[in-house]
């Protein structure tokens, strides 16, 4: 089976390619179209699809749209109740129209596609999914949905075994986890749909005192879903502006929904191994990608093991979409082989590119090595290797670098970024030192869980350290990445540290950086000190002379 995976409907459209059951790529249309996040997540966008990534996709394969057996639409519009409480009274069934005529709309953008191959997928069953099938090792054991909403839930809880799902309960709108964290986001000033993880980063900076009111509001209903009603989100703590400094209310407010939120989430966990008693949880849903959440789980819950699909977000239902109905079609699935599912460019491919730019570049004969003693010498350098990341991580393919030994280089590389100094930076770390450095789940390949930092380290990686003492690791291991764990080796003998800074190649409000243009324009805008770009070095210094 050849089957097309599209996520349209809501925010971060994104295509998937799967072919005989093996994950082929997977993309975000953010990527290509360099407008973040695609599209703004409103019911009258619902028409636009990733066109772009779509066909890369099909590119990348060798295929045209008349090859496909499937296409997989991770939206069933036959299951929405347009007059439930938690859709949106006005523009529901504009939403609702736009997906029934997605069959069409894909025709039209990929001449040849016939929109009779076009499949429905349910969007909590394309996220779980994704989760499930993609895991490394057997598919089976429970997986755990939640995100904003579907098309009339919010949540699904089930088991998978033999690649099939069994649903054992599923939330209806209005109640949401989802659209709560939301709706807070946007109260603290930040853009809903979009910023979440920064409520989750300026939670630390504050004492849950608000958790009483919130437990009023917001609570497991024992049967396997949840209540969430109504929060005066004012009474608790003024309103924010986008462009007004955060107050203690503000951080106190965003600690009291994170850890509400962990506690509902513990109680789901529990009401669902208690009904399996599997060992193995998989989660996805935009919920998942709260790293800290993650991490209370696989502390204090009832699974020995947690995996979170990497694109855990909508962007994901495209992967899950496709992969479910080449399930359900016989295809054998293979887990996804890592997040670098994206597009990539051969060293001549780079050269050429160089050279079109006429800029001074350089190919040592060591690259990890030259990049690592750049670090040393406390440098920062754009990264850009391989297949780029499917999800929101930077994973060592699209980064920006740095010295963690040095407290200034947070606000160093907030400042080349362009975003506020609240947020933390996160570390790599070779996968065989990580357990003396850090303590929590390993290993962390793609940066879903936090970490505690062992003391003796705080002092020697201040960079990295969260003000709660805490880092969101990805963990390297030689197989998996092996320029990159060099680079790590090469670093460590130079300064004593198996740990690297890795924040993403791209400056605030842009996407993540895709292309070989992408990174000359990132470089060139931005103060980075090196460039290694394939197996060439680009250096400021040289640039600039």
């Amino acid at each position: 089976m050849r089957v097309l995976g599209i996520n349209a409907i809501f925010h971060d459209p994104a295509a998937a390619l799967v072919v005989d059951g093996r994950v082929v790529a997977a993309t975000e249309e953010e990527r290509l179209s360099r407008r973040k996040h695609g599209k703004r997540p409103v019911p009258f966008s619902g028409w636009e699809l990733p066109e772009k990534a779509a066909r890369w996709c099909l590119d990348r394969a060798g295929l045209e749209p008349g090859d496909l057996d499937a296409v997989a639409y991770s939206y069933d519009p036959s299951l929405v109740e347009p007059d439930l409480d938690g859709h949106d009274a006005n523009w529901e069934r504009l939403r609702t129209l736009y997906a029934r005529r997605a069959p069409n709309f894909l025709a039209t953008a990929l001449p040849g596609l016939d929109p009779g191959i076009v499949r429905f997928v349910p969007h909590h069953v394309a996220h779980a999914a994704s989760a499930a099938l993609a895991a490394p090792g057997p598919g089976e054991g429970d997986v755990l949905v939640l995100d904003g909403r579907g098309e009339s839930h919010s949540h699904l809880a089930g088991t998978y075994a033999d690649g099939a799902l069994t649903p054992l309960h599923a939330q209806r709108l209005p109640h949401s986890l989802g659209l709560m964290y939301e709706d807070l986001t946007e109260h603290l000033g930040f853009l809903r749909s979009s910023d979440e993880y920064k409520v989750m980063a300026l939670a630390s900076y504050g004492e849950p005192r608000f958790l009483a009111e919130l437990r009023e509001h917001v609570a497991a209903t024992g049967d396997g879903g949840f209540a969430v009603a109504p929060v005066d989100w004012g009474s608790l703590a003024k309103a924010r502006t986008a462009d007004a400094e955060w107050t203690r209310d503000h951080a106190d407010l965003a600690a009291s929904v994170q850890a509400r939120l962990e506690e509902v989430l513990l109680d789901l966990a529990g009401w669902l191994h208690g009904r399996t008693g599997s060992s193995r949880l998989m989660l996805a849903g935009g919920v998942a990608l709260n790293c800290v959440a993650n991490s209370r789980l696989a502390e204090a819950g009832p699974y020995d093991d947690l995996w979170v699909q990497p694109a855990a977000g909508d962007a994901g239902t495209a992967l899950g979409a496709a992969l479910h109905v080449a399930r359900a079609s016989g295809d054998e699935i293979e887990a996804m082989p890592g997040a670098d599912l994206g597009r990539g460019w051969d060293d001549d491919e780079i050269a050429a590119r160089l050279d079109v730019a006429k800029i001074p570049y350089e190919r040592p004969a060591d690259l990890a090595a030259t990049v690592a003693e750049a670090l040393a010498q406390d440098r920062v350098v754009a990264w850009f290797q391989g297949r780029s990341e499917f999800g929101p991580r930077a994973l060592g393919h699209r980064s920006l670098l740095a010295h963690p030994g040095h407290a200034a280089n947070v606000e160093r590389l907030n400042d080349v970024k362009g975003r506020e100094q609240f947020r933390p930076i996160a570390p790599m770390v070779s996968l065989d030192r990580a357990a003396e450095i850090f303590e929590g789940p390993l290993p962390s390949p793609y940066m879903l869980f936090v970490h505690d930092v062992r003391p003796e380290w705080r002092e020697r990686i201040p960079a990295v350290v969260h003000v709660d003492g805490t880092a969101r690791i990805q963990t390297v291991a030689d197989d998996d990445e092996p320029l990159v764990a060099r680079l790590l080796r090469e670093f460590d003998r130079r300064t004593g540290i198996p740990v690297v800074i890795n924040t993403s190649l791209n400056t605030a409000g842009r996407p993540m950086v895709d292309d070989p243009r992408d990174a000359l324009e990132c470089f060139g805008s931005a103060p980075v000190d090196l460039l290694a770009i394939g197996p060439f070095v680009v250096r400021r210094r040289e640039v600039h002379a």
